[in-house]
C-alpha cells in the first residue's frame, strides 16, 4: 500500500554538513562517528570506510602540521557519493606520492587516501591556508 505523506511532513535531507573544530590526537574518532551517520543518513553506507579512513588522515595531517590545530570540516552530497572538504591555515601543502622519497616518514597516509578515494586535491586558499578535499563516489 502506497501511502501518500503530505509535503509538510518530509524534512528535506541535508546536503551538507559544517564544523569548525580544533583537533586532538583523538578527534578523528568522534568525527568518524559524524561521517558514518551522515553516510547512513544520506543512503550512502557502502562508502563509510573509505570516507572515514581518508578522513581519518586528513585530521591526522592538522594535528600533525598545523600549528593551532584549527580546521574546518565540509561534507557534502553529492549526486553519487560525497566530497569532503578539510581547511586549515596553514600554507603548507602535502607532498603528492610521486613526490614522495622512498625513505620518506611523512606522506604516506596520503599515498593511502590515494588508493582509497576516486579523487584528491589541494587548493590553496587566497587570504592563506588550504583545502585538502577528496570525492568517493559508488
Amino acid at each position: 500500500m502506497n501511502e501518500h505523506i503530505p509535503p509538510a511532513y518530509l524534512a528535506p535531507r541535508p546536503v551538507q554538513y559544517r564544523m569548525s573544530l580544533t583537533v586532538s590526537e583523538h578527534s578523528a574518532r568522534h568525527i568518524r562517528r559524524i561521517v558514518r551517520s551522515l553516510l547512513a543518513e544520506w543512503d550512502l553506507p557502502e562508502l563509510a570506510d573509505a570516507v572515514e579512513l581518508a578522513v581519518t588522515e586528513l585530521v591526522a595531517n592538522v594535528v600533525r602540521h598545523v600549528r593551532n590545530r584549527r580546521c574546518t570540516l565540509l561534507v557534502l552530497r553529492q549526486t553519487e557519493g560525497v566530497r569532503v572538504e578539510v581547511t586549515d591555515s596553514s600554507p603548507q601543502v602535502p607532498l603528492l606520492p610521486g613526490e614522495l622519497s622512498p625513505d620518506a616518514e611523512c606522506g604516506r597516509g596520503l599515498v593511502l587516501l590515494d588508493a582509497m578515494v576516486d579523487k584528491w586535491g589541494v587548493d590553496r586558499r587566497a587570504r592563506g591556508g588550504k583545502t585538502v578535499w577528496f570525492e568517493c563516489g559508488r
